[in-house]
């Protein structure tokens, strides 16, 4: 990730710099273009007619590049920021990065990037926006036995504002949350040859235990054996890598008595079990552990930004293998709790785990508010694509805290319903449930979950599209993209609200 730097003004450019040109709505250019001081190489004179040459009327992500007398070829882009809406920001600053790291092949070392827009000047919430993205965009997971192409080392953000405190700790906060979306990248993307449970607990003790105010504990066979953990030990039993639970609680000294518990999947890699998947269904799931990677940056992320509150992720971790030793359809798993399920898939893995989460975090964590992460269901793919979570939740107060935390965040949530009409389908003759009840796929994994929640404040993020891309996206990578932890860090910002007068829905 490249070195960034906040400037009030755009600085004098040097032999191995790339300048990005905002241009609005129209084709509009921003004014620091007629400064003297500040003007870039080259006019706006060129720069209009180049806008009107390759039809950039200035609408987000459109991209001119502009060849300089003299300089290095395409030294100069001009990069549409729209109207300067966050959205419109966050794809301005991703493709001003993606194509300044072209010309770092050919010597390009830094870019400076501008982020006022034609409309007004970037205040802390862009900044750090922008500071994200830039971040963000240029993340590559990679491992190769020839050497890393060039990148860029530097990239200078320049906002007329960039001398105020408050768009400093923004940039600031920036830097911190695109990090903590970095290592949630790296846990999802890493291959399951390496990945297992125990590597998974590992990462997690050896980033969080040393931060101020965080405590990190593994649950192994034994103490899961003891605590009642019959799903995590279901779906783990087949696997020569026993699973284990990672509990990593952040609570800062002047927190309020809230209690948020984050509680993310952490399948390490999905085989689908005796119910097996086909080749191309096992393919992207190294990434099937992306809701646990996201609620442990999350309490890094809230550590290292040192927010006032208390918040623990948990996160059930296991391999859900194919061997002698495997849970079978109709086995009957009893839960942290004591509820039970009827196995009817053994493919239909997350909830089993996730459900012992929730439970424990209930009973034994002392949580005042439950939110999930899980990449969970390919019907939720389906209904809401590859860019859009589901989510479900027992509170409309919560529910509308995180999508507002969302939109700021960048990340795109839909509320799903929870309708009674459906619960049916998880009868079960043996059992309190089954735990593949059918279609409408998302919606009964949802109710699946919900009794383990018991009457605290609950949310479910269903998260099986937006957590994998198939390929860049304004700020999003190919690969596993960290998405959960910029909107529930938002919402821990604001004080993980779920309503005063909150009542839980049935």
């Amino acid at each position: 990730m490249p070195r960034v730097e906040i400037l009030s003004e755009v600085p004098a450019l040097g032999p191995d710099d790339v300048l990005a040109v905002p241009v609005g709505t129209g084709g509009a250019l921003p004014a620091w273009l007629n400064a003297s001081a500040s003007a870039p190489p080259v006019s706006p004179e060129l720069l209009t007619g180049a806008l009107a040459d390759t039809g950039n009327k200035g609408s987000a992500g459109a991209v001119t590049n502009i060849p300089v007398a003299g300089r290095r070829p395409r030294s100069v882009v001009a990069v549409g920021i729209g109207e300067g809406t966050l959205p419109d920001l966050r794809s301005y600053v991703a493709t001003a990065v993606r194509r300044a790291q072209t010309l770092a092949e050919h010597g390009a070392r830094r870019l400076v990037l501008p982020v006022d827009s034609t409309v007004a000047p970037a205040g802390a919430v862009e900044v750090r926006a922008a500071v994200e993205a830039v971040l963000l965009s240029g993340y590559r997971f990679r491992e190769l036995s020839r050497p890393h192409p060039p990148r860029l080392e530097t990239v200078t953000v320049v906002a007329a504002d960039a001398g105020d405190p408050a768009v400093a700790e923004a940039a600031d906060s920036g830097r911190v949350t695109a990090e903590a979306v970095a290592w949630a990248r790296d846990l999802i993307n890493t291959p399951s040859n390496v990945k297992n449970p125990a590597w998974l607990a590992a990462q997690a003790v050896e980033r969080l235990a040393p931060l101020p105010h965080v405590t990190v504990r593994v649950l192994e066979v034994d103490e899961l054996r003891a605590g009642g953990f019959g799903g995590v030990l279901a779906v783990g039993g087949g696997s020569a890598s026993p699973p284990c639970v990672v509990v990593a609680t952040y609570r800062h000294p002047e927190a309020p008595s809230g209690h948020p518990v984050l509680v993310g999947k952490g399948i390490t890699f999905d085989t689908g079990g005796l119910s097996i998947k086909p080749n191309a269904g096992m393919r992207e799931m190294k990434t099937d552990m992306a809701g646990g990677a996201a609620v442990l940056a999350v309490v890094e992320a809230a550590a290292r930004l040192e927010l006032p509150v208390a918040v623990t992720a948990v996160v059930p971790a296991a391999e859900n293998a194919v061997s002698g030793s495997s849970y079978r359809p109709a086995d009957v798993v009893r839960h942290v709790g004591g509820r039970t399920t009827e196995v009817l898939n053994t493919d239909a893995e997350g909830r089993m785990v996730l459900a012992d989460g929730l439970a424990f975090a209930r009973l034994e964590l002392g949580a005042t508010v439950l939110v999930d992460v899980a990449t969970l269901t390919g019907a939720m793919k389906v209904a809401l694509g590859a860019r859009t979570a589901g989510l479900f939740a027992t509170s409309d107060g919560l529910a509308d805290a995180l999508r507002t935390a969302g939109a700021q965040a960048g990340e795109q949530s839909w509320r799903m319903p929870l309708l009674e009409e459906h619960r049916d389908l998880l009868d079960s003759d043996v059992a309190d449930a089954n735990n593949a009840p059918g279609n409408p796929g998302g919606t009964t994994a949802a109710l699946f979950l919900q009794p383990f929640a018991g009457d605290l404040p609950w949310a479910h993020f269903d998260v099986a599209g937006p957590a994998r891309a198939g390929s860049d996206d304004a700020e999003v990578v190919k690969g596993g993209t960290g998405f959960g932890v910029r909107t529930l860090l938002h919402w821990l910002e604001a004080g993980a609200p779920v309503d005063e007068v909150d009542t839980v829905l049935d």
